[in-house]
């Protein structure tokens, strides 16, 4: 039962998930888990492992898409001395060295037609052959089995048997990709980054901005690629808090590095409506000294003076600087002192604020969060 407090979210479908395997645990049918690569396939296995009449007994995993496919019968099933070249003694076979617990074949779509037969064989008659063995050896062994890939199409495709997919799906286990519980995104970042910490560092920790470019982020790579992310800062900022803006652009995912274009491009789209339509500049009727102090309450980091600077060159005034500026961080520096002017205008009321940029009550929220400009003015 410990194993199911591995499997962290509190997301419905991760809920649900962990009642499943407490459900389906304690039988010794076999089992088909479903879910994309990264998905945390062997922390379900273990899982169920752990909730069945097996648990005192061995968990072998395989992950059959690792080892060549001339080498994962011997793997399987084990060999005779003098079976083949450089068999040089007995050895057993993950299904024998499971028995009396779980094998966890993994990435079973990967497996070959003709081992396919064979691993349906065993499944019917509960014995194995060694390789080079006259002698069947029973075995009490229970198989979960494991795949990234839609097995309906590998059988369609001819590359999967239909009979092998009946036997393997007894119980079918789907794991959500993390995209689709995005809500467990923060949990799973302060249970990584716990796991990561060096004795007597603190946790990292994720500036609010950063956390949203983390939910979001459409995490290809699953929990997996949140786990290696969190080692990653880890090892880079112990103890600190990390900031994606201050991070080299080659330790952050490329898919997050398009969201903050992005974000940079809609700043400058509503930089440039917003003074076009006379919204962001002040009321209409200010005159260019008033213009030139307005919103003098702006960012620390950030003087006003730089800020009108680069809206003059966006809008065609000064010559380009010779030595280049960081475009994308200026938008996002400009976005965010024009949001924390708006909010000492309107002394920090939201919708008063919302008004005064033309924008959507929930959108600036979530601004407001993304820049950590909540305690403002």
């Amino acid at each position: 039962m410990s194993e199911l407090k591995t499997i962290v979210g509190l997301s419905r479908e991760i809920s649900e998930l962990r009642a499943l395997i407490q459900l389906v645990g304690p039988s010794d049918s076999t089992v088909l888990i479903l879910g994309d690569s990264g998905t945390g396939k062997e922390l379900v296995a273990k899982g169920l492992h752990s909730c069945s009449a097996r648990a005192g007994g061995p968990f072998i995993p395989v992950n059959c898409g690792a080892i060549p496919k001339d080498l994962l019968e011997s793997e399987l099933f084990g060999h005779r001395k003098g079976s083949f070249t450089g068999a040089i003694s007995d050895r057993k076979g993950r299904f024998e060295l499971a028995n009396g617990g779980t094998l966890f074949l993994d990435e079973i779509g990967d497996m070959s037609m003709n081992l396919q037969v064979k691993l349906l064989r065993v499944l019917q008659e509960r014995t194995i052959d060694p390789v080079g063995s006259t002698q069947a050896t029973p075995i009490d062994v229970r198989v979960i089995a494991a795949t990234h890939k839609n097995v309906e199409t590998l059988i369609q495709q001819g590359e999967f048997r239909e009979d092998l997919f009946y036997r393997l799906n007894v119980m079918p286990v789907e794991i959500k990709a993390l995209h689709e519980r995005r809500e467990d995104i923060p949990i799973l970042f302060d249970h990584f980054a716990q796991v990561y910490a060096k004795e007597g560092n603190a946790p990292i920790k994720l500036a609010p901005a950063s956390m949203q470019l983390f939910l979001q982020y459409g995490w290809p790579g699953n929990v997996r690629e949140l786990s290696n992310l969190v080692n990653r800062y880890s090892a880079l900022y112990p103890a600190q808090q990390v900031d994606l803006r201050r991070v080299p652009a080659s330790m952050v995912p490329a898919g997050i590095r398009s969201i903050t274009d992005n974000d940079s491009a809609d700043a400058l789209s509503a930089l440039m409506s917003g003074f076009t339509e006379g919204v962001d500049s002040g009321p209409a009727n200010m005159d260019d000294n008033a213009a030139a102090n307005y919103g003098q309450e702006a960012d620390d980091s950030q003087p006003v003076d730089e800020v009108q600077r680069f809206i003059m060159l966006a809008q065609g005034g000064p010559s380009f600087p010779e030595q280049g500026l960081q475009l994308k961080q200026h938008m996002l520096e400009i976005e965010r002192s024009l949001i924390k002017q708006a909010l000492g205008r309107a002394e920090g009321n939201v919708s008063k604020t919302a008004r005064l940029l033309n924008l959507q009550r929930t959108t600036l929220i979530e601004k407001i969060n993304k820049y950590g400009l909540s305690d403002s003015p």
